[in-house]
């Protein structure tokens, strides 16, 4: 049985992420950490948790904290904390920022709980897993950030209503950065394993829509509701499960790769990883030339976000 800590617990993702988690068979305690002078907020989401544990008979321990010490223990951290993307904002602009947030979490996070696996959910999300990697002092395969799970999972969504099939029956990938630059790989696609490129009805295919949609997806959602919270929270839930169910499946995340993908590396960045209990490994892959002049042009751009970023945190 497990322990998770949720890092901004008092957040909509976060705390929403935490309900998710709840569910999961392999957790046995949730600790919800938040910054000082929220203890009262964190008090009454650890009480609203004990009823929902209550009506849906569930024995889960659940507690809360402003004292990172107490994650000790922990099988696994998800870092939600920073702030959040406002309207008309890019997840760019939030780095430097947000990254002041982080870096002192890492640190801690290391000497408390150095054998846990860390999640980062926090935007630009990237750069941000960088930045816990390099500052926790963990180990590659130890920290992980939500990347693209959830753009793949968006268009593979969009895929499926298109082909009118179930969505289980579609396997794709964006890989690259969570954002602009993002990469799909159509040529890793499939419907009911047959290459998409295979099918008549792709040449039809809407595919800059698509991923313009994908792009798009959480501006939008944060102009008409204030922010994303129930994508987020059950792709942050479904990453966990799959670690502490030591699951071996091969999802889309954030990671460091050293040259799995056409030898192109040494940054944090979303990547096919096999993920389980030990952490995430990313996957050697081959990929059509233009994916890999895309890909190549989205692992500069983080690059060079993320040395600016260590290097002022450094100084």
């Amino acid at each position: 049985m497990s322990k998770v800590t949720m890092i901004g617990a008092t957040g909509n993702v976060g705390s929403y992420a935490a309900h998710a988690i709840s569910i999961i068979p392999h957790v046995h305690e949730i600790l919800l950490y938040g910054r000082e002078g929220r203890d009262a907020l964190l008090r009454g989401i650890v009480q609203d948790f004990i009823d929902s544990f209550a009506a849906r008979g569930i024995d889960i321990t659940i507690n809360w904290t402003t004292n990172l010490k107490d994650a000790t223990g922990s099988d696994i951290v998800v870092v939600t904390a920073g702030s959040p993307r406002l309207p008309g904002q890019d997840r760019m602009d939030l780095a430097l920022g947000n990254a002041r947030i982080l870096a002192p979490l890492a640190q801690t996070i290391g000497v408390v709980a150095p054998e846990s696996k860390i999640l980062v959910v926090t935007n630009p999300v990237d750069v941000m897993t960088c930045v816990m990697l390099k500052c926790s002092g963990m180990k590659p395969n130890q920290v992980f950030g939500l990347g693209t799970h959830l753009d793949s999972m968006r268009l593979k969504s969009l895929i499926a209503s298109y082909f009118e099939v179930h969505v289980s029956e579609v396997h794709t990938r964006i890989i690259g950065e969570h954002g602009e630059s993002m990469v799909p790989l159509w040529s890793a696609t499939t419907i009911g394993g047959i290459k998409i490129s295979n099918l008549p009805a792709f040449s039809h295919l809407p595919v800059h829509d698509f991923i313009n949609s994908v792009k798009s997806s959480g501006e939008v959602i944060i102009r008409n509701k204030g922010s994303t919270v129930y994508g987020p929270g059950e792709a942050i839930a479904s990453l966990v499960k799959t670690v502490l169910g030591n699951e071996n499946r091969i999802l889309t995340v954030s990671a460091y790769i050293k040259s799995e993908v056409h030898d192109i590396g040494d940054i944090c960045i979303g990547v096919p990883a096999r993920i389980n209990r030990s952490g995430v490994f990313p996957v050697t892959i081959r990929i059509d030339e233009s994916e890999v002049i895309a890909f190549r042009e989205s692992v500069e751009k983080i690059r060079t976000i993320t040395r600016q970023v260590l290097s002022t945190l450094e100084q």
